[in-house]
């Protein structure tokens, strides 16, 4: 695992463990939480400072050698296709555990501020079942039946504000607080992606990204955009979108241009997050920082 400085791409920290493989990592609440596989399974974990590289903890943990691993504020998520497993990742302890029903297959899982949302299928259904958990105390709010062939490329893309699944073709949002769906968004192949900024649901389907808001799935705004920003505040007024030109800053709430930055080469599929004077653009095997 390495840290880098964000103004100059060089190594801030790294840790590092040869007796053991790196199985996930993820990064909430100013901690790093790596889990290591020593023998069959994913079996320790550890957290460090993301500033320094300090550990702050280590505990053993049980979880599948196919487990991956997310994070949202004061939840990491260990998700597999037989269940799930949440756990504080400042003060370590875990939280609670599910597991999927017989016959059924967890395909996704994803945290948010809504919860835990976890996507299934269950043998001879001619839907998937969308479920949301309390992400604290892992309670099920609902379940609902997302209609889908049995051969679909379904896909759970978010659980903030909205829940998100894509179907094939088409980006389905459904609500927080009982499941109902709010608005779709047509979609060409798999390229689709959901974030959360400035209280509103941003979904980019292609090349363009739509904001939505939650309380009545109604659309905001919408904008050409090759990537999301991270996910921001209800209070930061600004949210940065990617193009193959640069980057242009846009009103958060009403998606009007505020600024724009031209930059060569920009990679489609990318999230932006500005740190100072740098915007950093992280891609799934390459992170980039312009200034």
């Amino acid at each position: 695992m390495r840290a880098l400085d964000p103004l100059t791409g060089e190594e801030a920290w790294h840790y590092t463990r040869d007796n053991a493989r790196l199985c996930g990592l993820t990064v909430t609440d100013g901690v790093a939480v790596a889990v290591f596989r020593t023998e069959q399974r994913c079996d320790e974990a550890v957290g460090l400072d993301a500033g320094t590289g300090v550990r702050s903890w280590t505990r053993n943990l049980d979880l599948r050698g196919d487990a991956v691993l997310t994070s949202t504020a004061q939840i990491v998520l260990a998700a597999s296709p037989t269940g799930v497993l949440t756990f504080d990742p400042v003060g370590n302890n875990v939280r609670w555990r599910a597991g999927a029903p017989g016959g059924c297959e967890w395909l996704s899982a994803a945290a948010g501020s809504a919860g835990v949302a976890v996507l299934q299928r269950c043998a001879g259904g001619d839907a998937v079942q969308l479920r949301l958990y309390d992400g604290f105390a892992g309670s099920e709010h609902w379940t609902v039946d997302v209609p889908a062939a049995e051969d679909a490329d379904v896909a759970l893309l978010g659980a903030d504000g909205l829940l998100g699944v894509r179907v094939d073709g088409e980006v389905r949002l459904f609500a927080q607080e009982d499941g109902r769906q709010r608005a779709t968004v047509p979609v060409a192949g798999d390229d689709a992606a959901q974030t959360s900024a400035a209280g509103l649901v941003l979904v980019r389907a292609g090349g363009t990204v739509s904001a939505f808001d939650p309380a009545g799935g109604l659309p905001r705004w919408t904008a050409p955009a090759e990537g999301l920003p991270t996910p921001t505040a209800a209070g930061v007024p600004e949210v940065v979108l990617p193009t193959a030109g640069g980057f242009v800053v846009r009103n958060a709430l009403s998606g009007e241009e505020v600024a724009r930055w031209v930059a060569d080469d920009v990679p489609p599929g990318g999230t932006v997050g500005v740190v100072g004077p740098v915007v950093v653009l992280r891609l799934d095997d390459e992170v980039r920082a312009y200034r």
